[in-house]
């Protein structure tokens, strides 16, 4: 028994830690989600939040920028992090870990920093942007202060920051495929964007599964960009269900209902990722 508890006592502190500062705050948001806490003090009405969430204008109009999101930014990301990862994998770059660590640097760049970057960048008065296009000829849009522009500039810096993240991660099952697929492939004549075809893509669908999956939890959980860019604006166009549920749980002060929020966020990240695993996670 000595030898049996002893594993559990160098686990112990790390267990405290979690239970109390993890797995109890997740239980307790739970209950909250069942709770009036408009009134004083908190009465157990279900209703009231589960009830408001399904015809909450605000927090559908929150979902539908998280969907758009979801549906536009995350597949262009996950091209251009595998064409990325091909290029870092590529036996002709010099120089491959300097490439490397340079495009995965943004992971490591703060949120409230870069955003503040893009937000400069993309002012529509004296933004680095806006000076590029005018010496273009181009239009000059006021990018922060229209709903479609605004949404772009979000996708845009997500994109910016996670496109390296992802692209090391492919870049690790592109490492995995055997070499000599593609010299028998070579061999009998096979061009080059077959082979990317036939032996690289589908040899690389679980770890495209894993970062389509990191990404559609990410996207659910998007708070800082359109928090820090836009403040959710112009009007509600970028306001997401990180941001929807920030607003109803800090600046409202109604936990029962963000907790509700955060717990329908959870349930639907849940639902496209096991969506996404039963479709694509099948081996042939």
């Amino acid at each position: 028994m000595r030898r049996t508890a002893t594993p559990y006592l160098f686990l112990a502190p790390y267990l405290a830690v979690f239970a109390a500062f993890w797995a109890w705050p997740i239980i307790q948001s739970f209950l909250f989600s069942f709770q009036n806490t408009r009134v004083n003090p908190w009465r157990y009405q279900p209703a009231v939040n589960w009830g408001r969430l399904i015809g909450d204008a605000a927090f559908l109009g929150a979902l539908r920028n998280t969907f758009l999101i979801l549906a536009v930014q995350v597949p262009v990301m996950l091209i251009l992090a595998t064409g990325l990862a091909l290029a870092l994998n590529s036996s002709m770059l010099r120089a491959r870990g300097i490439f490397r660590f340079a495009f995965f640097a943004p992971v490591v760049v703060g949120e409230v920093a870069y955003s503040a970057v893009f937000r400069l960048i993309f002012n529509g008065r004296f933004g680095a942007m806006n000076g590029f296009l005018g010496w273009l000829g181009l239009p000059t849009p006021d990018w922060l202060q229209q709903p479609w522009t605004a949404t772009a500039v979000v996708m845009i810096a997500i994109t910016w920051r996670w496109t390296g993240y992802n692209a090391i991660i492919i870049l690790a099952g592109l490492q995995n495929i055997p070499r000599d697929l593609y010299e028998v492939a070579a061999v009998d004549g096979v061009p080059r964007w077959r082979q990317h075809l036939s032996i690289t893509l589908p040899l690389l669908r679980p770890v495209l599964l894993f970062a389509l999956v990191l990404s559609i939890i990410g996207t659910m959980q998007l708070f800082a960009e359109p928090w820090l860019i836009t403040m959710g604006g112009p009007g509600n166009a970028t306001d997401t269900l990180g941001t929807y549920l920030y607003r109803q749980g800090f600046q409202s002060m109604n936990f029962g209902y963000a907790s509700t929020v955060a717990y329908a966020m959870a349930l639907i990240a849940a639902v496209f990722s096991a969506t996404q695993i039963i479709l694509f996670g099948r081996q042939r």
